[in-house]
């Protein structure tokens, strides 16, 4: 009899990523994943899912770097593996190029990347408006084969799927012994927080099968990145909007600036265009606490607010996030005993 009952709210790349950890890790759990949307339905879905972060201020760097790592060596794994075209995981090479030389040359994540360095000059060449590039390996993880893979991996673990919208987190005390809050922008509404707020973002999914390199401006707006089945370009980066529609001023700008790094942009067919809202907060949320439901104390694992690092950061989070739903095991072991 399976004896502890943990449930993960959230069926995005977090999401799974946290209840497939924690059902593969403590066979002893019964582990529940709840959500209202599941893939091809969710921000994942229309994520580009290529390795590389941003700097979040207030972490530790030695902890980015670990969750950096302990991703892309989990994604790495699979790649190298049969797996690679069922799980949408593929090694992706080409560049990322600067306007203006950034202060930091080498970020924290480059050393796990493969074979990162300086852009030559004949390489910069044919971006004729930048003046600073890094040229690398990476992964590119497509969520929409990904997810379906992992919820797949997730049911042998002996796990459970359910779908339906969860309003407050109340609602789940009765039924659960520990609550992992995987929401992403719902904990707005699920646990009330008002630090995470929507990064808006559109891409379009273009036929360019002739394009094998990515490239990205070091801005992070414009940016090109071939996938297995199609190539997925962008993009756009509003703060605190809303809008799921798609906008046709940003799919006019989105083909404009691509093509200005990649002429040929313009002979693609475009397939479809998506609109998602990144999850965003000025650091992820990746802690524990008690709270009082129902007039008893459940412990809470968050593990949510990853911007749109989600994919890059989001194997090393739930492994940190399973390591916290370890420590409240072990308390939990302790009050039984007193």
């Amino acid at each position: 009899m399976k004896s502890v009952r943990v449930v993960v709210v959230g069926a995005g790349v977090i999401g799974f990523s946290t209840a497939v950890c924690i059902a593969e890790a403590l066979p002893f759990c019964s582990v529940t994943l709840l959500a209202e949307k599941f893939s091809p339905d969710t921000t994942s879905d229309g994520a580009a899912g290529i390795l590389f972060a941003a700097q979040f201020p207030d972490i530790p760097l030695d902890k980015q770097r670990n969750w950096f790592k302990d991703s892309f060596d989990h994604l790495l794994a699979i790649a190298q593996s049969e797996h690679s075209p069922n799980a949408g995981v593929m090694l992706s090479s080409g560049w990322q190029i600067f306007k203006e030389v950034p202060a930091n040359k080498k970020p924290f994540w480059s050393e796990f990347v493969i074979g990162f360095r300086s852009m030559t000059e004949r390489e910069l060449k044919r971006f004729p408006e930048h003046k600073f590039g890094q040229a690398f390996t990476t992964i590119k993880c497509e969520c929409s084969s990904y997810l379906p893979w992992l919820e797949k991996r997730f049911r042998k673990a002996g796990g459970l799927v359910e779908q339906r919208k969860v309003n407050n987190i109340q609602e789940l005390s009765n039924k659960y012994d520990i609550i992992v809050n995987c929401s992403g922008l719902g904990s707005k509404t699920l646990v009330g927080d008002t630090e995470v707020y929507p990064v808006r973002g559109q891409v379009l999914k273009v036929e360019a099968p002739w394009l094998q390199h990515f490239i990205r401006d070091g801005d992070g707006k414009t940016y090109i990145y071939p996938g297995i089945h199609c190539v997925t370009i962008g993009g756009t980066r509003q703060e605190d909007d809303w809008r799921l529609q798609v906008d046709e001023g940003d799919t006019k700008s989105i083909l404009e600036r691509c093509s200005r790094l990649e002429p040929s942009v313009g002979k693609a067919k475009v397939l479809s265009e998506w609109v998602g809202l990144r999850p965003s907060r000025r650091n992820p949320r990746v802690e524990r606490e008690l709270v009082q439901l129902q007039g008893r104390r459940v412990p809470v694992v968050h593990n949510y607010g990853h911007g749109g690092w989600g994919v890059t950061l989001a194997w090393g989070t739930a492994l940190d996030a399973l390591g916290l739903v370890r420590q409240c095991l072990h308390e939990m072991n302790l009050h039984a005993k007193l």
